[in-house]
């Protein structure tokens, strides 16, 4: 007679656990539903006030309008033209501002002699609002691309840094003494600890940022550019071109939210422990 346990897993776990699946992918599904749904009802509205005359149309046209001039400028590639430089601008500015502040609000994290060095400096700068040194910028930068890649990562940085900073101080000092008992080398609790501990924190700095880099683009697109979709939202305006001008808001609203969403998807891949929303 064998005296070993049997390892056939239990019908009732099993279905049990099934079960606990499906109600949490249904879950998801739901709450991913009313997310996309939101922005339509809301658009739904805008649309039905509109129709309505509840609302003045020479200062809020008409959804329907609107997607006709965007179909327009879609159509003669303008508008396509608009958003790869505007991106360009954020991902090259963010990628410049994002990956020092992670270096150092690590450091600063993991360091007090380095927080007490560099504390002062960002406590005193991180406040300035950014667009107000853009005239700083473009008297040193120019009106070409490199003014606009340093204000996004200006703004950038201090968020990641910031953020990264309070993350990496949040890391229990049980978990770094474990790594301490089992051997590990400084680069290894940085790796396998001091990151995954953190993550949590750094991703909401880093979703912060990407909102910040997408007003300062348009920022530094109405006044030191002739492209891109601040430039376009700007040049509407002078002309009194309502319809364009909300074309190019929506379109920055539309980046805004595709890219959260692809962040919430990262996020959930790279810290599957947490609750995602």
């Amino acid at each position: 007679m064998s005296l070993s346990p049997s390892l056939e897993p239990n019908p009732e776990a099993v279905r049990i656990a099934e079960k606990l699946l499906k109600e949490n992918r249904r879950q998801k599904l739901l709450n991913r539903g009313l997310s996309l749904s939101m922005p339509f009802l809301l658009l739904l509205l805008w649309e039905l006030l509109a129709r309505l005359g509840w609302i003045d149309t020479r200062f809020f046209a008409a959804p329907t309008q609107i997607a006709v001039t965007f179909w327009t400028l879609a159509a003669n590639g303008q508008l396509l033209s608009d958003v790869a430089i505007s991106l360009t601008r954020i991902v090259v500015g963010f990628a410049f501002g994002a990956v020092p502040g992670l270096l150092v609000g690590i450091l600063m994290g993991q360091s007090v002699l380095v927080r007490y060095l560099l504390n002062p400096l960002i406590a005193a700068i991180y406040p300035i609002p950014k667009i107000a040194i853009l005239p700083l910028i473009l008297f040193i930068f120019g009106f070409g691309e490199a003014s606009k890649y340093a204000i996004i990562a200006i703004g950038v940085f201090f968020i990641v840094a910031v953020n990264t900073m309070t993350g990496a101080m949040g890391v229990p000092a049980i978990y770094l003494d474990v790594g301490k008992e089992f051997g590990a080398k400084r680069l290894a609790v940085f790796r396998t600890i001091v990151i995954p501990a953190a993550l949590p924190v750094i991703f909401a700095g880093i979703k912060l940022a990407w909102g910040t880099a997408l007003l300062l683009v348009v920022a530094a697109e109405f006044v030191g550019a002739k492209s891109g979709i601040g430039y376009m939202i700007w040049s509407s305006w002078q002309v009194f071109s309502i319809e364009q001008m909300f074309v190019g808001l929506f379109v920055i609203a539309l980046l805004g939210f595709i890219t959260l969403l692809l962040l919430d998807e990262l996020e959930a891949k790279l810290l599957p422990w947490r609750n995602h929303v």
